[in-house]
């Protein structure tokens, strides 16, 4: 281990969310934490994020909620309509019945946003953050994990953990197993609010549910911009193409749909979409000194709006078991990472699973979408019988 160029007490590959949450929680616990990213300089791309209680409270406790709140937006309700007949079928109001019950509040807030108070913070505590760093790589060796550059240098640490995705080099050596493809694309973008944007929804999470497709919209940055997110099933997603020329395939998926979803339509960067893929869920994390966090361990289809809050999640739980561990000590570290590690495993999974199966009764058409929407109908506002799993206190890891 003498040869490694850098010696620190955690190393984390990834940059993005989970890095950045990661590498925050450990650095509160005291650890020396190094964090590599591959581009050139730290960002986010993308659009909108809902932060959910379960992650809010993470926020929270960071002390980090306020400004997540400066910068976001608190919305009022939940609301489920469909697509093609603008029905409304069902909502949750976000008030301080919901805040109360859950010690949190709802918050959706741009991605870019997120990162850079997560990026802010990580600077604030000390963690050291290394750019155009592409990890090729890595390997456990004499008790620490080691992860290789493609410019030949090392770094070690007694933790190394990956963030890197759904592409993730440290997955592959750790579960090697394959994305899956879910036959749908993501087309997203955000424009301004102007006096000309139709007001009925601006304070709202809004979900159309359309035959394979459905659209979301909700406002960002104190209402000043209005984020959309367009899925639906693209034939030539699952003939393998990754990206497409034009949109009439995005146009086609929406015919018959109401015209507020047709004028949503036209917010949307149609020069780029998201593929959506997720992995099974699996209890393969680690390997020696190497763990998997974010999406690198359980990436998830969106329906949920989970996969940031799962991340988040992730975070509080390494810090929790971590607490207190000299990282040196290969007994208590591989204690405290069997703990992490069956605490958290399961719980994600049930999200990779709630996902698919929320993704399918979005989708349904026929008779199918009848009865969604007869189901959807019969709830009623502030009946969260189904979210308490997902939204309410996790004591089992300090959530």
């Amino acid at each position: 281990m003498s040869g490694a160029d850098t010696h620190t007490d955690v190393v984390v590959v990834g940059g993005g969310i989970a890095g950045l949450a990661g590498a925050l929680a450990l650095s509160r616990n005291g650890q020396r934490v190094t964090l590599l990213e591959k581009a050139d300089e730290f960002g986010e791309v993308g659009a909108g994020l809902q932060m959910a209680p379960n992650a809010s409270r993470v926020l929270d406790r960071w002390g980090l909620l306020n400004q997540v709140r400066e910068v976001g937006f608190s919305p009022r309700h939940l609301v489920f309509r469909d697509a093609l007949t603008g029905q409304e079928l069902t909502r949750q109001s976000f008030g301080r019945a919901f805040e109360e019950r859950y010690g949190a509040p709802y918050v959706v807030v741009h991605r870019s946003d997120l990162h850079t108070i997560l990026l802010d913070a990580c600077r604030d505590a000390g963690v050291t953050l290394i750019n155009a760093t592409v990890i090729t790589g890595t390997r456990t060796e004499a008790g620490r994990g080691v992860a290789t550059a493609d410019d030949g240098r090392e770094y070690a640490g007694h933790l190394l953990i990956g963030a890197d995705g759904l592409d993730s080099t440290l997955r592959a050596q750790i579960a090697a197993d394959p994305p899956v493809v879910s036959g749908y694309v993501a087309y997203r973008g955000t424009v301004p609010i102007t006096r000309d944007t139709a007001s009925g929804d601006l304070h709202d999470v809004v979900v159309h549910l359309g035959p394979e497709c459905h659209l979301v919209q909700y406002p960002l940055r104190q209402g000043d911009l209005l984020n959309t997110v367009a899925v639906y099933r693209s034939a030539s997603f699952e003939r393998g193409e990754e990206q497409l020329v034009g949109s009439d395939e995005l146009q086609a998926a929406y015919v018959g749909c109401v015209p507020a979803v047709h004028r949503a339509l036209s917010n949307l960067r149609t020069g780029f979409r998201w593929p959506m893929y997720d992995r099974e869920p699996t209890d393969t994390w680690r390997d020696g000194r190497m763990l998997l966090l974010g999406d690198a361990a359980h990436p998830m289809l969106q329906y949920l709006a989970q996969g940031a809050c799962q991340a988040m999640e992730d975070a509080a739980a390494l810090e929790r078991v971590t607490a207190g561990v000299d990282l040196a000590d290969e007994s208590r570290v591989d204690a405290a990472l069997s703990t992490f590690v069956a605490e958290r495993a399961p719980r994600t999974a049930r999200v990779q699973r709630t996902a698919r199966v929320w993704g399918d009764v979005w989708h349904v058409g026929g008779v199918g979408r009848v009865l969604r929407n007869k189901l959807f109908s019969s709830r009623a506002d502030g009946d969260l019988e189904v979210a308490d799993w997902l939204y309410g206190g996790q004591p089992a890891v300090g959530l």
